[in-house]
């Protein structure tokens, strides 16, 4: 999945985004807040200054940038 139709999907109000790939995606900035991303595959994404407040991070993420 890229990261316009990831938080495309988000804006509507998904939060559960388990096991999807997320790989070298750019969510620099974004607000991700409350975003379950159990299992998701965020190797090489880019998720400096991402508000993931509130959210389930058990996720592969090494190695990216937070």
């Amino acid at each position: 999945m890229d990261a316009e139709e990831l938080l495309k999907q988000y804006a509507k109000g998904q939060r559960k985004f388990d096991s999807v790939n997320l790989r070298g995606v750019d969510l620099k900035g974004v607000n991700l807040s409350g975003i379950d991303l159990t299992s998701a595959d965020l190797t090489g994404a880019d998720l400096n200054n991402a508000n993931l407040s509130k959210d389930v991070l058990k996720a592969q993420i090494s190695p990216g940038h937070l």
